[in-house]
């Protein structure tokens, strides 16, 4: 794998990563000032952030096996 492709993968876990930190803190928000009032909010958001969460965990388990694949390749 070339070393361009692994800094693409990085860096979409890093964007991933930053999505899901957006949804949990709009998850937190909402439990932390509009609860209970806006409970009805609360599927949309916590399926939102569960799914940018699954979403960064699979761009993560992508880089480490691209990781582990190149280590391999040099070790050759």
């Amino acid at each position: 794998m070339s070393e361009e492709k692994l800094k693409q993968l990085e860096k979409e876990v890093k964007k991933r990563k930053r999505i899901a930190s957006e949804w949990s803190s709009q998850l937190h928000d909402l439990v932390e000032e509009r609860l209970p009032a806006a409970y009805g909010e609360l599927p949309g958001i916590a399926q939102s952030t569960y799914d940018a969460c699954k979403a960064w965990e699979e761009a993560n388990e992508a880089w480490q096996s691209a990781q582990a694949q190149q280590r391999t390749e040099r070790e050759r």
